[in-house]
């Protein structure tokens, strides 16, 4: 924490963005500074998505990777199909959304990856756009804290 902490403005904003690509919610968790554990930080990070605005969403969200990335772990037997109906369902998505998938896949292995993203964009793909809007917006706060706690971990 204290090396997060003593960043520059600059520098914790660059570094926030990498987290999560809504100014205002980097604005806003890094004028908390000095947290005192990482846990402040996740929280003071929490609270800013909450208060996200439908605008301040849409910035998010379009900062998030414009294509769907092969998923580690993916190899063997139907994979190439498998990414194939990944490519389309991710279109499907977008198309009906207007805004790209976002899911955190922290805590799952490798191998499990491909199908829990196959499996959620069926889901999701069935929510009204208001309802998934809430889905994805929480996915971008659960991806804005797995990121948060890569970037303090890293930092000696």
């Amino acid at each position: 924490m204290l090396r997060f902490n003593a960043l520059t403005r600059n520098d914790t904003l660059a570094a926030l963005l990498s987290c999560c690509g809504s100014r205002r919610w980097a604005e806003r968790v890094a004028a908390h500074r000095p947290y005192p554990d990482p846990e402040s930080l996740l929280a003071a990070s929490d609270e800013a998505c909450y208060d996200l605005t439908a605008a301040e969403l849409d910035e998010a969200l379009a900062e998030e990777s414009l294509s769907p990335q092969p998923l580690v772990g993916a190899r063997g037997p139907g994979t190439l199909a498998a990414h194939t109906a990944l490519r389309a369902a991710h279109a499907e998505y977008e198309r009906r959304f207007r805004h790209v998938f976002v899911i955190c896949l922290d805590g799952y292995r490798d191998d499990e990856l491909l199908d829990q993203v196959l499996s959620a964009l069926r889901t999701r793909l069935g929510n009204e756009p208001d309802e998934e809007r809430a889905v994805a917006a929480d996915e971008l706060r659960r991806l804005a804290r797995g990121r948060l706690r890569r970037l303090v971990a890293a930092a000696p």
